[in-house]
């Protein structure tokens, strides 16, 4: 295996526009897909601003479709708490 030094940055993997393995992130595992969102307080204080946040997040995956276009499934869009 041939990973870079800490201090080392990655080379680009030839797939334009991404970054080339380093740490936990391997370019080999790209595929087409809308992502996660993750909000957190870094402190552990809980405030409704959070909640606002996360609804914010699922408003913006709108673009795939998770809309409850079909009424007896589920695409996987939600928020835990």
């Amino acid at each position: 295996m041939n990973t870079p030094a800490p201090h080392t940055p990655a080379r680009h993997s030839s797939r334009a526009g991404l970054p080339g393995r380093q740490g936990l992130y391997d370019p080999a595992f790209e595929h087409d897909a809308c992502g996660v969102a993750f909000v957190v307080d870094m402190h552990g204080r809980q405030s409704h601003d959070m909640v606002l946040k996360g609804l914010q997040c699922l408003y913006n995956l709108d673009h795939r479709g998770a809309t409850g276009a079909e009424v007896n499934t589920g695409d996987g869009a939600g928020m835990l708490t």
